[in-house]
């Protein structure tokens, strides 16, 4: 059985940083004797490995620097920290890809009145009724404030496709003041907002997050719980496929309407 020895060759970046007293060229030219420097470890990068048989001699043998002092614990530390660290970092892959939204897909469109100032939202949702993509629509503003607006959507939508939670965009613009606010009508659950995108970002908390805290009614479903894979049936799998979640507000059972005891009579009279 054959044995052999891996050679690893690292480079060690690092930098030691001086006080000084007096900016001169006395003290400058004394920096390199100074022994007092405090060591900081930069970066630590794998160069290459060369393997080699046990016994077999090298032709041509490297010659390693001396040291003439040797590494101080707190160094040591820190290169087997930063060793760590990019093992972890080599484990752990981003995932920076884009989730696009299919050619053909759900959502709903909501319109309400902030004030004078009536706002159309329009949703994109996913297969699995997750939303990607929001559109914000006014009737008074300029042409100015139509195209911010506009491209503030495309904004939130292109989060959304690259996997930010929709609750960390409620957070940051829930309570968001500015015209116009105030009462909303046309929405059965927020009654006042204190701009489009608390009004918006309250909506969509609603309708995709369940936070029925934000809202200003209650909602119409009764006390039953939501559905759950137990109770399902063919028939309300199917419905959830090809129902808006955001629509719905995840309220099946009270949207759907039993037609099983109806009978129509599709005869022509003569």
């Amino acid at each position: 059985m054959k044995k052999f020895i891996v050679e690893t060759y690292y480079t060690c970046t690092f930098k030691t940083v001086h006080s000084l007293n007096n900016l001169n060229e006395s003290e400058l030219a004394k920096i390199d004797k100074r022994t007092d420097g405090d060591v900081e470890v930069i970066d630590v990068k794998l160069n290459n490995r060369k393997t080699k048989k046990i016994g077999e001699k090298s032709k041509s043998e490297t010659t390693t620097p001396k040291i003439e002092k040797p590494i101080s614990e707190k160094i040591s530390k820190q290169i087997t920290q930063v060793n760590k660290l990019e093992g972890q970092n080599n484990l752990k892959t981003k995932n920076k890809a884009r989730f696009k939204m299919p050619d053909r897909r759900k959502g709903y469109i909501q319109k309400a009145q902030i004030d004078d100032h009536k706002v159309y939202l329009h949703t994109g949702e996913y297969d699995d009724g997750k939303i990607g993509e929001i559109f914000i629509d006014t009737n008074k503003e300029g042409e100015l404030v139509k195209a911010m607006m506009n491209n503030f959507a495309i904004a939130i939508s292109l989060g959304l496709q690259y996997g930010v939670p929709l609750e960390e965009y409620v957070d940051a613009f829930i309570d968001t003041k500015f015209e116009p606010s105030g009462n909303v009508l046309g929405n059965d659950r927020i009654l006042s907002a204190s701009s489009i995108l608390d009004y918006v970002f309250r909506e969509l908390a609603i309708s995709y997050l369940g936070k029925e805290e934000l809202a200003h009614t209650p909602s119409i479903a009764s006390s039953k719980s939501t559905l759950n894979e137990k109770t399902d049936d063919k028939f309300l799998k199917i419905v959830k496929n090809i129902t808006s979640k955001g629509f719905v507000r995840s309220n099946l059972e009270e949207k759907l309407v039993d037609l099983s005891d109806v009978r129509i009579n599709l005869k022509t009279k003569n």
